[in-house]
Protein backbone atom coordinates (compact mmCIF):
# COMPACT_ATOMS: atom_id res chain seq x y z
CA UNK A 1 0.00 0.00 0.00
CA UNK A 2 1.32 3.45 -0.92
CA UNK A 3 1.84 5.95 1.87
CA UNK A 4 -0.53 8.95 1.53
CA UNK A 5 1.11 12.24 0.58
CA UNK A 6 1.51 14.78 3.35
CA UNK A 7 -0.09 18.16 2.71
CA UNK A 8 2.41 20.92 2.00
CA UNK A 9 1.94 24.28 3.71
CA UNK A 10 1.25 27.15 1.31
CA UNK A 11 1.27 30.76 2.51
CA UNK A 12 -1.43 32.09 0.18
CA UNK A 13 -3.41 31.26 -2.92
CA UNK A 14 -3.35 34.17 -5.40
CA UNK A 15 -6.32 34.64 -7.67
CA UNK A 16 -4.19 34.38 -10.83
CA UNK A 17 -3.81 30.75 -11.75
CA UNK A 18 -3.42 30.68 -15.52
CA UNK A 19 -0.66 31.99 -17.77
CA UNK A 20 -0.45 31.78 -21.53
CA UNK A 21 1.82 33.05 -24.28
CA UNK A 22 0.67 36.32 -25.78
CA UNK A 23 -0.73 36.26 -29.31
CA UNK A 24 -1.51 32.55 -29.51
CA UNK A 25 -5.20 31.58 -29.45
CA UNK A 26 -6.23 29.24 -26.63
CA UNK A 27 -7.37 26.55 -29.08
CA UNK A 28 -3.82 26.33 -30.48
CA UNK A 29 -2.09 26.02 -27.09
CA UNK A 30 -0.91 22.96 -25.25
CA UNK A 31 -1.24 23.24 -21.49
CA UNK A 32 1.01 22.10 -18.64
CA UNK A 33 -0.09 21.70 -15.03
CA UNK A 34 1.75 23.33 -12.14
CA UNK A 35 0.41 22.42 -8.71
CA UNK A 36 -0.20 25.03 -6.02
CA UNK A 37 2.58 23.57 -3.85
CA UNK A 38 4.99 23.67 -6.81
CA UNK A 39 4.17 27.35 -7.33
CA UNK A 40 4.83 27.93 -3.61
CA UNK A 41 8.24 26.28 -3.97
CA UNK A 42 9.12 28.71 -6.78
CA UNK A 43 7.96 31.65 -4.65
CA UNK A 44 10.01 30.60 -1.64
CA UNK A 45 13.21 29.64 -3.42
CA UNK A 46 13.40 31.82 -6.52
CA UNK A 47 11.43 34.90 -5.46
CA UNK A 48 12.29 35.10 -1.76
CA UNK A 49 15.72 33.46 -2.10
CA UNK A 50 15.30 31.00 0.77
CA UNK A 51 17.53 27.95 1.07
CA UNK A 52 15.98 24.54 0.46
CA UNK A 53 16.19 23.90 4.20
CA UNK A 54 14.34 27.12 5.12
CA UNK A 55 11.79 26.73 2.33
CA UNK A 56 11.16 23.10 3.27
CA UNK A 57 10.51 24.13 6.87
CA UNK A 58 8.00 26.75 5.74
CA UNK A 59 6.20 24.17 3.61
CA UNK A 60 6.34 21.52 6.36
CA UNK A 61 8.50 19.09 4.34
CA UNK A 62 12.10 17.92 4.44
CA UNK A 63 14.87 19.59 2.47
CA UNK A 64 15.02 16.59 0.12
CA UNK A 65 11.26 16.66 -0.51
CA UNK A 66 11.43 20.39 -1.17
CA UNK A 67 14.21 19.73 -3.68
CA UNK A 68 12.00 17.26 -5.56
CA UNK A 69 9.03 19.67 -5.54
CA UNK A 70 11.03 22.59 -6.92
CA UNK A 71 12.82 20.42 -9.48
CA UNK A 72 9.45 19.36 -10.91
CA UNK A 73 8.13 22.95 -10.81
CA UNK A 74 11.14 24.29 -12.71
CA UNK A 75 10.80 21.55 -15.32
CA UNK A 76 7.11 22.40 -15.90
CA UNK A 77 7.86 26.13 -16.18
CA UNK A 78 10.82 25.55 -18.51
CA UNK A 79 8.66 23.35 -20.77
CA UNK A 80 6.01 26.08 -20.95
CA UNK A 81 8.50 28.89 -21.66
CA UNK A 82 10.62 27.01 -24.20
CA UNK A 83 7.78 25.27 -26.02
CA UNK A 84 5.15 28.02 -25.84
CA UNK A 85 2.64 26.24 -23.61
CA UNK A 86 0.05 27.63 -21.20
CA UNK A 87 0.51 27.04 -17.46
CA UNK A 88 -2.51 26.05 -15.39
CA UNK A 89 -1.88 26.33 -11.63
CA UNK A 90 -4.23 23.97 -9.84
CA UNK A 91 -4.33 20.99 -7.52
CA UNK A 92 -1.64 19.30 -5.48
CA UNK A 93 -1.46 18.30 -1.84
CA UNK A 94 -1.50 21.49 0.15
CA UNK A 95 -3.02 23.38 3.06
CA UNK A 96 -3.34 27.16 2.96
CA UNK A 97 -1.62 28.65 6.01
CA UNK A 98 -2.72 31.65 7.92
CA UNK A 99 -0.23 34.43 8.62
CA UNK A 100 0.69 32.72 11.89
CA UNK A 101 2.10 29.33 12.87
CA UNK A 102 0.56 27.26 15.65
CA UNK A 103 2.69 25.37 18.19
CA UNK A 104 1.74 22.90 20.94
CA UNK A 105 3.89 22.07 23.96
CA UNK A 106 4.51 18.34 24.36
CA UNK A 107 4.75 18.64 28.14
CA UNK A 108 2.02 21.05 29.31
CA UNK A 109 -0.13 20.91 26.11
CA UNK A 110 -0.18 24.74 25.90
CA UNK A 111 -1.11 25.95 22.41
CA UNK A 112 0.16 29.25 21.01
CA UNK A 113 0.74 30.96 17.71
CA UNK A 114 3.72 32.87 16.34
CA UNK A 115 3.76 35.28 13.38
CA UNK A 116 5.31 33.98 10.17
CA UNK A 117 8.91 34.96 9.63
CA UNK A 118 9.87 35.10 13.31
CA UNK A 119 11.78 31.83 13.31
CA UNK A 120 11.23 28.84 15.54
CA UNK A 121 10.43 29.71 19.18
CA UNK A 122 13.06 28.74 21.73
CA UNK A 123 10.66 27.39 24.33
CA UNK A 124 7.03 27.10 25.42
CA UNK A 125 5.81 30.45 26.77
CA UNK A 126 3.82 28.70 29.53
CA UNK A 127 6.32 26.24 31.02
CA UNK A 128 9.65 27.02 29.26
CA UNK A 129 9.88 23.47 27.89
CA UNK A 130 11.91 23.02 24.74
CA UNK A 131 9.74 20.07 23.72
CA UNK A 132 7.02 21.37 21.42
CA UNK A 133 5.93 20.94 17.84
CA UNK A 134 4.24 22.89 15.08
CA UNK A 135 0.73 21.91 13.99
CA UNK A 136 -0.71 22.69 10.58
CA UNK A 137 -4.30 23.61 11.46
Amino acid sequence: MVRPKKNRLVAFNPEISYFKPRGIPMVDLEEVALTVDERESIRLSDLLGLSYEEAGQRMGVSRATFGRIIQRARKVIADALINGKAINVDGGNYTIMEDTRIFVCDECKYKWDEPLGTGKPESCPACNSQYFHRVSD
